[in-house]
């Protein structure tokens, strides 16, 4: 670490603290050569996922949009803000532990619904319905029909 005083290219820590709940670390340091004390922080590098949407287009992940589509499907629904935070944290673990810098928009889109599957059936059918833009009553139905064979 070269020092802001000097510049010169190597010193040592000295301390080291947690800091933001353990998503960084705090350390003070001290250059070999001048002898003054500077802080540093170290931290994990996130590198962005990048949704491609059905279009081609690409936007960055979007936390929020994830969340709000989820509070959407549960709507009016026995289902607390607690379980539909573990449930957007789940797939997001999901989408980073993947190590891929790129995902599609049909693969979050998939793995909502399979989530929302077993938090509650009409947030998934009302989630599928806008995912899956159903075209007629047949195909909607198609799809009741699925979760209703699943049931049995």
């Amino acid at each position: 670490m070269k020092c802001p005083y000097c510049e010169y290219q190597e010193s040592k820590v000295v301390d080291s603290r947690p800091t933001d709940e353990g998503q960084a670390i705090r350390r003070r340091r001290e250059c070999i050569s001048c002898g003054k004390r500077f802080t540093t922080y170290e931290k994990i590098e996130e590198l962005p996922i990048v949704v491609v949407k059905k279009d081609g287009n690409r936007q960055v992940y979007d936390r929020n949009k994830l969340m709000n589509g989820i509070i959407k499907a549960c709507e009016k629904r026995p289902v607390s803000m607690a379980v539909i935070e573990q449930t957007v944290d789940d797939i997001e673990k999901t989408i980073f532990n993947s190590l891929e810098n790129e995902i599609t928009s049909v693969q979050i889109g998939e793995l909502v619904m399979n989530k929302l599957k077993d938090v509650d059936e009409v947030a998934y059918v009302r989630f599928a319905s806008v995912y899956r833009q159903f075209k007629d009553v047949n195909s909607f139905m198609d799809e009741l029909k699925k979760i209703l064979g699943e049931n049995k």
